[in-house]
């Protein structure tokens, strides 16, 4: 059988996010899904940004759990966006665009 390659290659989490999902490597996709999972679980979406969980909408609520996660997260895009969540605070919310950026600066 053949090696996993791409987004199916596990890799190696940064202690935070390791520590949130109980496993030092997995592949981006399931790190993703685990993440999703939670933030359904725990009803952290919203319509607005920094709004009330409502379990719906664009926005994610960052709580306890994910506060540590998200607050790694400091990068630019190849286009030159900047995302820069270091500063953020429980009850504050991303945009869901942001959960790639978010899972690349927590991987090594």
């Amino acid at each position: 059988m053949a090696e996993p390659k791409g987004l199916m290659k596990p890799v190696k989490m940064k202690k935070e996010l390791a520590a949130f999902l109980g496993a030092t490597e997995l592949p981006r996709t399931e790190i993703t899904k685990k993440l999703w999972d939670y933030i359904k679980a725990n009803k952290l979406q919203t319509k607005t940004e920094n709004g009330k969980p409502e379990n719906a909408g664009k926005f994610i609520v960052a709580d306890a759990g994910l506060l540590p996660i998200f607050k790694n997260t400091k990068s630019t895009s190849k286009s030159g966006k900047v995302t820069d969540l270091t500063g953020l605070k429980a009850g504050q919310t991303i945009n869901m665009m942001q959960m790639a950026a978010v899972v690349g600066a927590n991987v090594e």
